[in-house]
């Protein structure tokens, strides 16, 4: 079943920032939290689902389709 879009070029643009920032932020938390304090695995998993989310958004922005309004929730932007 292919994507139907369902997000206007300001949706697209806004899940693009938020996807960008997500993955920069993830990269970061990667370096200062778990690479350098180690210490289990709540780091890794947190580091790693940051950068997905933001993997996703970009996803989203790129594919012009949101998951949330898929389900049919009505968002603001």
């Amino acid at each position: 079943m292919p994507l139907q879009c369902n997000i206007d070029a300001k949706g697209k643009a806004v899940r693009l920032i938020w996807g960008t920032l997500l993955l920069i932020g993830g990269v970061v938390l990667l370096v200062l939290w778990p690479i350098r304090h180690g210490g289990g695995a709540v780091p890794w998993i947190v580091s790693v689902a940051v950068i997905l989310g933001g993997a996703f958004a970009i996803f989203e922005s790129r594919a012009g389709w949101c998951v949330i309004r898929a389900m049919g929730f009505k968002t603001p932007i």
